[in-house]
C-alpha cells in the first residue's frame, strides 16, 4: 500500500486498547497531555494507558481521560545485565496487555523498541524520530508544525482527531490544592512566584536577576514572593531568599517541598509565574497560571509556553537559540537584564484577574 494510503487508513481506525508511550521529561510529558484528550475524543469507547517514568507518574495519575498508567523504572533499567533482564521483563509486560494501537511520542531507539514490543499490529510514530526508532513503526507521520505541541497534535490529526482546540486536563489532586492553599494564606497579593533552576546551566537566569525582578515587585506591587524548585534548586533558591532579605523583603521558599501536582497547584494559586524555560514553566502554564518566561539559549516558538496568557522575553544576542548547553561567555545573561524583563512583570501583575473571596 502506497504512503500516502497507509496514513489515511489510520483515520478509519477504532481500536479497543490504545497504548501512548511518552517517559520523560517533565515538560515534555506536559506537552503530550493534549495528545491523550483529543485522542480519546476520536475513540471515547477506547482504553487508554500510558507508559511514563516513575518519577514523573504523578503528572498523569488521575486523569480523568486515562485508564491505567504504566510506570518505567527508567533508573533500574540502565543497571548491567540486571537492568537489562528488568527492561526485558517490562517488555514482556507490555505485550501481555494485548494492545492493538501503540503510539510512540517520544521517538526515541527505547520508546520505539517499547512500541514494537507491545505486540500491536498498528503502531505509530513521528517520521523525524532519531535513534532508528522509526524502524519499529507500521506507520510515520510527518509534521510540518513547528511549536512541540503542535507536533505531536499531528499525529493525533492523523487518526482524525479534533486538534482545534488543545486541552491539557492536567490532573491536580484535592489535597494538594488545599496544601497550597494553607502554604499560601497570608501572603500579600499579587502573588508572584519564581522559578529559577533549570537542568542546563544556560537557561538559568542568575538568582540576582530574579531577586531583583520581585524586588521591585515587592516595593511597586506590594507582591507576596514565593519561590519554588527542586531540592538541587535549593542553593538557587537559597541566594534569591538571601539577596530579598537584604532588601527588607520576605520570601516563602518552597524548594523540594512539593510534588509535581503540589507545584502546580502553587502555580495555580499564583498571579504570575516567572520561569527558566524548563520542566515547571510548562506545569504551570498547563495548571492555567499566567507566565512570564525567560528565553536565553532555545527557541520559544518550538518550546515556548503554550498558553493564550503567556508572555515571553527572549534575548537578542547573536547566538539565542542555539541550544548550547555550556557557554564560557553568557552574554545572553547580561542582556536579558532585569530592566528587560520587569515591565513585563509588572503589566501581568496588573493585568491579573481580580479574585472573588
Amino acid at each position: 500500500m502506497p504512503s500516502r494510503d497507509r496514513i489515511e487508513a489510520l483515520r478509519n481506525l477504532e481500536p479497543r486498547r490504545v497504548c501512548l508511550i511518552k517517559p520523560s521529561a517533565l515538560g515534555d510529558v506536559v506537552h503530550a497531555l493534549p495528545v491523550l484528550s483529543a485522542l480519546k475524543g476520536r475513540w471515547p469507547g477506547a482504553s487508554f494507558s500510558w507508559v511514563i517514568n516513575r518519577g514523573l507518574v504523578g503528572l498523569v495519575e488521575g486523569h480523568p481521560e486515562l485508564d491505567e498508567v504504566i510506570p518505567f523504572d527508567r533508573a533500574g533499567a540502565a543497571r548491567g545485565a540486571a537492568g537489562l533482564a528488568r527492561f526485558g521483563r517490562f517488555l514482556a509486560e507490555l505485550r501481555q496487555r494485548r494492545f492493538d494501537l501503540a503510539i510512540d511520542l517520544q521517538g526515541l531507539f527505547r520508546s520505539g523498541l517499547m512500541a514494537f514490543a507491545t505486540g500491536a499490529r498498528v503502531r505509530v510514530g513521528r517520521r523525524d524520530a532519531r535513534e532508528g526508532a522509526s524502524a519499529f513503526y507500521s506507520h510515520r507521520v510527518g509534521s510540518g508544525s513547528i511549536h512541540a505541541v503542535d507536533r505531536l497534535l499531528d499525529l493525533a490529526s492523523a487518526f482524525g482527531a479534533d486538534i482545534s482546540r488543545p486541552r491539557f486536563g492536567l490532573p491536580i489532586r484535592e489535597e494538594d490544592r488545599r496544601w497550597a492553599s494553607l502554604e499560601l494564606a497570608g501572603l500579600p497579593r499579587p502573588l508572584l512566584v519564581l522559578n529559577p533552576g533549570a537542568r542546563w546551566v544556560t537557561k538559568r537566569w542568575p538568582p540576582v536577576h530574579f531577586a531583583e525582578v520581585a524586588r521591585r515587585a515587592a516595593q511597586a506591587k506590594g507582591a507576596g514572593i514565593v519561590v519554588v524548585g527542586a531540592a538541587e534548586d535549593r542553593p538557587l533558591t537559597s541566594e534569591i531568599v538571601a539577596t530579598l532579605d537584604l532588601a527588607g523583603v520576605a520570601a516563602l521558599d518552597l524548594s523540594g517541598r512539593t510534588s509535581l501536582t503540589g507545584l502546580a497547584a502553587v502555580a495555580a494559586e499564583s498571579d504570575v509565574f516567572l520561569s527558566n524555560d524548563t520542566g515547571p514553566l510548562h506545569l504551570a502554564t498547563a495548571a492555567g497560571a499566567r507566565v512570564v518566561a525567560v528565553f536565553t539559549c532555545t527557541d520559544p516558538a518550538k518550546t515556548g509556553p503554550y498558553g493564550p496568557g503567556a508572555i515571553v522575553l527572549r534575548t537578542g544576542i547573536w547566538c539565542a537559540g542555539s541550544c548550547i548547553r555550556r557557554c564560557d561567555r553568557m552574554e545572553c545573561m547580561r542582556e536579558l537584564s532585569p530592566d528587560r524583563v520587569w515591565p513585563a512583570v509588572c503589566r501581568a501583575l496588573d493585568d491579573r484577574p481580580r479574585r472573588v473571596a
